[in-house]
């Protein structure tokens, strides 16, 4: 087989893999990106081959890489679709100085299942540095929802008055709730009746972009 003949075969397979993984036909394609269907059925066959800016569209429109359609793929790797699942963003959480805690929703994230509790699951964005190196200004806290966890485990604690929030280890001394930051730098916070809490959820992942 030529190398031209080769390539155009190679885009030809790699678009029928993204047609079908995006559920569309090719004239669902050829109509949304507004380009002329028989095109489109020539590159199918791999009797022609796209310009260069055509296939940065089809690349944008499956959102792929250019290489994705163009390089010729190993036939024995099995793709698998990581099972996502939308969770909301509620709020900022405060570490170490609390902040004014507006449970508003911001907005979603989409997590991998894999390893999440089942329950009502929320996202919070934390906020200073008391709990470094556990969690890093700007993390993502996934939180499940619950009332209680046990000693040593993080929990999103509302404080004064249920007004502010923060983030916190908590520990049980007796019948005294204390809450820890895992930054020394940070004094603990007593629970008392003046000083009252309630934990609103445990934490369960903590993600961070790199960038």
């Amino acid at each position: 087989m030529k190398v031209k003949d080769s390539i155009k075969l190679t885009l030809s397979n790699n678009l029928k893999r993204y047609l079908e993984r995006k559920g569309i036909t090719q004239t669902d394609m050829a109509r949304d990106l507004n380009i002329p269907e028989t095109t489109v059925s020539n590159w199918m066959k791999a009797e022609t081959y796209p310009r260069p800016d055509k296939i940065q569209l089809m690349a944008d429109y499956f959102n792929i890489r250019r290489s994705d359609l163009t390089e010729d793929r190993p036939n024995n790797i099995v793709e698998i679709q990581p099972n996502f699942i939308k969770i909301p963003i509620l709020g900022t959480i405060a570490c170490g100085e609390p902040i004014l805690a507006e449970e508003n929703m911001e907005g979603y994230i989409y997590e991998v299942a894999d390893g999440l509790p089942s329950g009502k699951l929320f996202t919070l964005i934390a906020k200073g540095d008391s709990m470094e190196p556990t969690i890093q200004n700007g993390s993502k806290v996934i939180v499940r929802e619950q009332s209680f966890v046990e000693n040593g485990e993080i929990a999103a604690v509302l404080v004064n008055g249920d007004t502010e929030a923060t983030l916190k280890r908590v520990k049980k001394q007796g019948n005294m709730i204390i809450l820890m930051p895992d930054n020394s730098k940070y004094e603990p916070i007593v629970i008392t009746e003046s000083n009252p809490a309630k934990i609103i959820g445990k934490a369960v992942r903590v993600t961070r972009d790199l960038f």
